[in-house]
């Protein structure tokens, strides 16, 4: 599997297959996306599609849609919610990461839509990244509540909605990965750091009132890679379609560190 580690179009094919727009089309914009199919031994490529956005959706997903149904059947991609909910259609899109279905193509400041995979990640095929070792490190973090009390018989674990909206913003991570594909932190260190996600998540369950692993949870991410690779570049909360800023918590989690410390 071919790994998309270098900057955006780089050792890429830029004179791939062009799809002109019907006779007739009269608001037609040009989506340049990038193909590859590493089953097939060809390089990466940019092809070039024209689309008549008179009869289209306003979204970027909307003129993948209507690509994928209505001249190229070959474009692969995820989508599924259409409401920025799922995370799924994360790529990168005129150079920033962000969701195909929340991005206006009138948003998108260029003449021609440009439109990668989320950078720095082994690509399956065209706009599909490989999320295994994302989704790994998420699950590093043991994402679940952790108690050792018995529970009440007859009710939850309650909190205060003092405590609860404490974990509001955390808890609205919709692991889209597009924190953590806009970090180099992440990029040259993959293997080691666990990028903003994954670490926003641990924040989330270690300022969780009813979760009684606080320690635990630190302790595995006493680690020179693991947390302290984040060096707040604030990638991250820039690139997060939902408006969290996983470099915060980060902050929160390396002062958390320094006190038990002392």
């Amino acid at each position: 599997m071919a790994e998309f580690l270098l900057p955006l179009g780089s050792r890429v094919n830029k004179n791939g297959k062009t799809h002109k727009a019907p006779e007739g089309a009269t608001k037609v914009r040009k989506f340049r996306i990038y193909r590859f199919d590493p089953d097939s031994g060809a390089n990466p490529r940019i092809d070039t599609y024209e689309v008549d956005m008179a009869a289209c959706g306003p979204m970027v997903l909307d003129a993948l849609i209507k690509i994928k149904n209505e001249i190229d059947p070959t474009l692969a991609f995820r989508r599924s919610c259409r409401e920025g909910i799922c995370g799924s259609c994360a790529m990168n899109i005129d150079g920033v990461n962000t969701l195909a279905c929340t991005k206006a193509c009138e948003e998108v400041a260029s003449s021609d839509v440009k439109i990668y995979p989320l950078p720095h990640m082994p690509v399956i095929k065209d706009l599909v990244p490989d999320l295994t070792q994302f989704y790994a490190q998420y699950a590093a973090v043991k994402p679940w509540l952790s108690t050792r009390s018995t529970a009440p018989p007859d009710s939850e674990r309650l909190q205060s909605k003092e405590d609860q909206e404490k974990i509001d913003g955390p808890s609205a991570c919709i692991l889209c990965a597009c924190c953590s594909t806009s970090c180099p932190s992440y990029w040259w260190n993959s293997d080691r750091y666990l990028g903003p996600a994954a670490l926003l998540a641990a924040y989330r369950w270690i300022i969780d009132s009813r979760d009684e692993s606080t320690g635990e949870r630190l302790d595995a991410l006493e680690d020179p890679f693991r947390l302290y690779r984040c060096h707040t570049i604030m990638n991250c909360a820039e690139a997060c379609p939902k408006d969290l800023n996983p470099a915060k918590a980060i902050g929160e989690l390396k002062q958390m560190m320094a006190e038990r410390q002392h």
